[in-house]
């Protein structure tokens, strides 16, 4: 692999990849965003690029991941990604900064608790339920698009208590041109082309509107019932500022409301295919979780409960979060400077950590590319995740506050599918990543799915 010094020709710097001549590195970074994150971190434990006039450093080395994310955080905001996502997402607790930030988290923090998690389970399993009881073995579908749509469903009941089935494929749908029309968004002067009357600009706005109306209208719904539900939206509603008694504005609660559905199903949905694909291509990997889903559930649904007996399944789950990472890198801009790795880093600069080369690093990682559920029977996820080697829901202060909501989901809609159904890939589906705000499957996934015969499992209709 070639070496060069960067634009500034100065031994003070980090390597870096030898880059183009306008735009920095910005197209080989489009062009291959894992590949080219991953030839950068074998530069080192530090190494620079362009994007543009933006200047970046990607840390790929445990204790440097720790000081960014969690010994000098203060030092540092949000990155280019998310403080774009503004556009869609508003003030929201994945975009906002500092003080409303901690106040926002300090608010939605109670609907996270351990005792609403258990409740809320009771409508993971139950529309998993209701989704498998449409299957019928030996056909074929997309288990991207299911996942979608089931998470979907799961998180507008479980944190606003609303039923969404009416709405669900148009909210699912303009949330897919969303995510997808982000990169539209990450381009330079994307602030002035947005405002363009261009193909890109009008189906972005078409799709926000239409998350706007559901939106706003639930949150008009709530508002004129008067009804306290107990859940997210009802606390955002009823919440008041500490400094001066105030109320949140529609807007606010919408930002939030919108925040949450788009974090809330996208990223465990991405989880969950990239399981199912796994578990499609290591036959051994499956038959130990069906093992154990048929000695513990014994052919009835799972519920919260079961968590701790379900060790196989949250391994599986773990395993795939390491190897397809749902948020696949993060970035921070720094509004000071900072010394990383030896490396003066001035204030304007973008220091970026990608979860997809951390998780792969072989420095830390025994067969690292391989799919080996029983690694982690020697160590613990909160083990790895203090070791900085393991961060799929980041760190620190910002690391994802619905953390234990989609452990508990992930397990338990694994466990509820996985006991009566398996997968088999679709012999013409092609398999490559597409790293957007998320790591969804470029191709979609299809597979055929199986009910697993009486020999193999024994069947309950819950």
């Amino acid at each position: 692999m070639q070496v060069k010094k960067n634009m500034f020709a100065d031994a003070s710097h980090p390597p870096s990849l030898p880059s183009g001549l306008i735009g920095g590195h910005i197209r080989q970074f489009w062009r291959d965003r894992t590949g080219f994150l991953t030839r950068q971190a074998a530069l080192g434990d530090v190494s620079f690029f362009r994007m543009g006039g933006q200047p970046v450093y990607l840390v790929n080395h445990p204790e440097l991941i720790r000081d960014l994310l969690v010994v000098n955080a203060d030092k540092f905001i949000k990155g280019r990604a998310l403080q774009r996502a503004k556009v869609l997402l508003g003030d929201g607790l994945l975009t906002s900064e500092s003080e409303f930030h901690l106040r926002q988290r300090r608010m939605i923090q109670p609907a996270f608790h351990r005792a609403r998690i258990a409740d809320y389970s009771r409508s993971m399993v139950e529309y998993a339920e209701r989704m498998t009881a449409g299957w019928t073995s030996g056909e074929v579908r997309d288990i991207d698009r299911e996942m979608m749509h089931l998470t979907l469903q799961i998180v507008a009941r479980t944190l606003f208590s609303s039923n969404v089935d009416d709405d669900a494929d148009e909210i699912g749908e303009a949330l897919t041109a969303l995510v997808e029309l982000f990169n539209f968004l990450m381009l330079p002067f994307s602030e002035w082309l947005e405002r363009l009357p261009l193909p890109h600009s009008r189906r972005f706005r078409n799709a926000r509107d239409a998350l706007d109306r559901i939106m706003y209208s639930i949150i008009d719904e709530r508002r004129r019932s008067g009804i306290d539900k107990g859940d997210l939206l009802s606390m955002l509603l009823s919440a008041q500022d500490e400094a001066d008694g105030t109320a949140m504005t529609d807007k606010q609660v919408r930002d939030e409301v919108l925040t949450l559905f788009l974090a809330g199903h996208e990223t465990t949905a991405n989880a969950l295919t990239w399981t199912w694909y796994l578990l499609s291509q290591h036959p051994d990997a499956a038959s130990r979780l069906h093992a154990e889903l048929d000695s513990v559930l014994d052919g009835r649904p799972p519920s919260i409960g079961d968590l701790p007996d379900l060790k196989v399944t949250e391994a599986v789950l773990a395993e795939s979060m390491r190897l397809y990472p749902p948020a696949w890198t993060l970035g921070r801009l720094a509004i000071a400077e900072h010394e990383i790795g030896g490396y003066k880093v001035p204030v304007g600069s973008m220091v970026m950590a990608s979860q997809w080369v951390m998780h792969r690093d072989k420095r830390f990682w025994e067969e690292a590319d391989r799919f080996k559920p029983e690694r982690w029977e020697s160590q613990s996820v909160k083990e790895a995740g203090q070791r900085n080697i393991y961060f799929p829901f980041g760190g620190g202060s910002r690391r994802c506050i619905g953390e234990g909501f989609a452990w508990a989901e992930g397990i338990l809609l694994i466990a509820s599918i996985a006991r009566n159904w398996k997968f088999s890939l679709d012999p013409n589906q092609q398999i490559d990543v597409r790293p957007m705000i998320t790591l969804r499957p470029r191709y979609g996934m299809r597979m055929t799915i199986e009910r697993r015969d009486q020999a193999d499992a024994p069947i309950s209709s819950g």
